[in-house]
């Protein structure tokens, strides 16, 4: 009996740890859209028919949130209600379907892309969401400025990533302008690697064309060294391959 009772307070002090992550880590996400929104908390308070004290609770992860309130607040914030809610980096249990080595247990991928335009490091975050089929819902934050507020990017994207045989492809679509739609194809995911190199296919608008971008996607954030920066630019042997194939790719 004591052996049980022993095993349920672990089982409640695990539990009560992870509903504190949650509370917190969602709170922080209303914060970053909030502020993204131009929004000051009473202003938020005003909207969702709730006191100013209690958004700040809200936010700071002191009391959680009832759905109800949560959809309000992802509706006045212009988000999806996914984008709100907490995933843990690592171990999301994917087993009951086919997952390619390279994303199994994976829920946040890291993609890195040089911006030869002005000369600048692009920081691009992936959430996954879990399902029960070869399809994933996935929310893409492009050009991010800090890894603690990623939500607060340039561009937000939401769409699907499929897994197939030799190939994964993530489409993708501004959720802002819906002229452009993102789509990043990884061959080869069923090798299990720290890194792999992709290619993005979208629509630049500085100047307004179709463009190809060579990224790296990584399982957890790297150093952003010389050789990270020298390593995303197109090199002399990825323009000996287009210059074989006359077409553009990245392996």
């Amino acid at each position: 009996m004591n052996i049980l009772k022993k095993q349920k307070n672990v089982y409640n002090d695990i539990r009560g740890d992870f509903i504190s992550l949650v509370t917190e880590n969602t709170g922080k996400a209303i914060r970053t859209f909030r502020k993204k929104n131009k929004l000051t908390v009473q202003e938020l308070a005003d909207r969702i028919c709730k006191s100013k004290a209690t958004v700040s609770k809200y936010e700071s992860g002191k009391i959680s949130l009832d759905l109800d309130t949560l959809f309000d607040i992802a509706q006045v914030l212009q988000v999806r209600l996914e984008q709100l809610l907490y995933m843990p980096p690592e171990n999301v249990p994917t087993e009951t379907v086919t997952v390619p080595n390279f994303f199994k247990n994976l829920n946040h991928m890291y993609i890195y892309m040089y911006d030869g335009r002005n000369n600048h490091l692009n920081r691009t975050i992936i959430n996954v969401f879990p399902e029960n089929q070869h399809i994933f819902p996935a929310i893409m934050y492009m050009n991010i400025k800090n890894y603690n507020e990623y939500q607060n990017c340039e561009n937000t994207y939401t769409g699907t990533i499929s897994h197939y045989d030799a190939l994964t492809t993530m489409e993708f679509q501004n959720q802002d302008t819906y002229i452009e739609k993102y789509i990043i194809r990884i061959l080869a995911s069923f090798l299990d690697a720290p890194t792999k190199w992709a290619m993005g296919f979208g629509v630049s608008s500085r100047p307004l064309m179709p463009v190809a971008t060579k990224m790296l996607i990584s399982k957890k954030i790297l150093p952003e060294t010389d050789d990270l920066i020298k390593s995303l630019m197109i090199s002399k042997e990825d323009i000996r391959r287009m210059k074989q194939y006359n077409m553009l790719s990245f392996v």
